[in-house]
């Protein structure tokens, strides 16, 4: 019943967009040719002409939507999430219908069997559509977001949840589900074979019983999903907890250990016919990581270009502050642990670490009246644009760290080098969720590895977009 719910719910999907990218088209060339609001130049096209090409836009905007994953159901899925996954997808769907469209005109102009203008649509007409398809593509979702988060809060097509283990992480799944009622779970409780002490159940759930009777559970309680939620000594019963839930038509989903092992996406590989498996895999190679380094280069430029005045004003209050260079240079690790200079404006006198480094906070007394102003505005960082324009780093990427803290955490921290595995980056997922700065150095490398391992295109806008923000509120931590 609900999976036959899930597909009649894409279904809605892909043809809302596809309907609604249709009077988005119709829209646009209204508000372009009968509008009054823009001046026409060359003659005003039949309106015919531009319902000739509805079917490839009612196409083209599923198709976009897609590739970026808005058909694959999540409840758990972020608005903001949702509004980036519009935009990267109707971006695509213009493109697509740009370069289409100037294939066909220069195809019948070849052949001369048809009017090459019955092909022809205004740039300015597909730059209108794409602003009225973001905005039908996410209100839509958020219209219906809001409807299924009313009929779930009334209890009403609820997922029942099993979790197994009732240990630590256990409980952290719990919690989010608890503390988010809107995403349409139902706790039903625990199973764990550590049926004693705390282990009696948590937040008035109960402990159903042990992992081997996970099975009848599942079946007596109409159980959804089953989240394995077990400590990494206990993975060996993985297995067998697998097996006999999956003959009760459960999901199951593994919440992996965080706390005691981080991997980054697994790869099956080939050795001469033995499948091996890359545990530390990263996405970012190929056309990725072309991509991730063509971005680099456009907006490092536009950057630079951008803060060239501003740059000059900054260094005059820098030298008039306090005596000394302009920038401060500084030992960074980052890509497979290679040392490289990272560049900043100086915020501090030059004898400020004549006692060894430090780490810096919120309030560094060390900071100067204009450095202070810097850094609570994050503009000492610019300069690292330059860093990103020689391929030492990139915009987003976990922060690169001092070689003297590197040596300390890799033998405290489990898996720390593993950030080392992509280029650092000026502004990172760890960043933009407030872990930056003076705060829990575990909680920073996994959010790192979590952007490594799910890297995207629009992951990295997403990111941009929120540092961004954040740059405009008050000051946060030093980096």
């Amino acid at each position: 019943m609900v999976r036959r719910h899930n597909r009649l719910l894409v279904a809605f999907h892909v043809g809302t967009d596809a309907v609604m990218a249709m009077m988005a088209f119709l829209l646009a060339y209204v508000l372009r040719f009968e509008s009054g609001l823009f001046e026409i130049t060359r003659g005003q096209p039949p309106i015919e002409q531009y319902f000739s090409v509805l079917p490839f836009v009612a196409l083209v905007v599923p198709l976009g939507f897609h590739f970026q994953g808005l058909y694959r159901l999540r409840r758990g899925r972020s608005r903001i999430d949702d509004f980036f996954n519009v935009l990267v997808g109707s971006i695509f769907a213009v493109v697509l219908g740009i370069v289409s469209t100037l294939y066909f005109q220069a195809y019948y102009a070849s052949d001369g069997q048809r009017e090459i203008g019955a092909f022809a649509v205004s740039r300015l007409v597909w730059g209108l559509f794409l602003a009225g398809n973001i905005a039908c593509g996410y209100l839509s979702r958020k219209f219906i977001r809001e409807a299924l988060e009313r009929r779930w809060l009334a209890g009403v097509g609820l997922r029942r949840i099993l979790i197994a283990g009732a240990g630590e992480l256990g409980r952290v799944v719990a919690d989010r589900m608890l503390e988010h009622r809107e995403l349409g779970y139902q706790l039903v409780g625990f199973v764990d074979d550590k049926a004693g002490g705390d282990h009696l159940g948590y937040r008035g759930l109960p402990l159903l019983g042990s992992l081997s009777e996970a099975a009848a559970i599942v079946a007596n309680e109409k159980i959804d999903d089953l989240y394995v939620a077990l400590p990494l000594e206990e993975h060996m019963k993985l297995l067998d907890l697998v097996e006999s839930t999956s003959r009760e038509g459960v999901d199951v989903k593994v919440v992996p250990d965080l706390l005691q092992f981080i991997a980054l996406r697994a790869r099956l590989e080939d050795l001469d016919g033995v499948p091996v498996i890359n545990l530390n895999d990263v996405p970012m190679q190929g056309v990725s990581a072309f991509i991730k380094r063509s971005l680099d280069i456009l907006i490092s430029m536009g950057a630079l270009a951008a803060m060239a005045l501003p740059g000059l004003l900054i260094s005059w209050l820098i030298k008039r502050n306090s005596p000394g260079p302009v920038f401060y240079t500084q030992e960074r690790m980052g890509l497979d642990g290679k040392q490289f200079q990272v560049y900043k404006f100086r915020t501090m006198p030059i004898d400020a670490e004549r006692e060894g480094p430090v780490w810096s906070d919120e309030n560094d007394p060390r900071a100067t009246g204009i450095g202070a102003w810097l850094r609570a505005h994050d503009l000492d960082e610019w300069p690292q644009f330059w860093n990103v324009l020689v391929g030492e780093m990139s915009i987003v990427g976990p922060r690169p760290e001092r070689p003297f803290f590197v040596e300390q955490f890799k033998h405290r921290i489990p898996q720390y080098m593993l950030r080392h595995k992509v280029k650092a980056g000026i502004t990172g997922w760890a960043q933009v969720n407030g872990w930056r700065g003076n705060t829990s150095l575990e909680k920073r490398i996994e959010y790192d590895l979590y952007y490594i391992e799910n890297w995207s295109v629009t992951l990295d806008i997403k990111i941009m977009w929120l540092t961004l923000i954040r740059v405009l509120a008050p000051n946060r931590g030093a980096v």
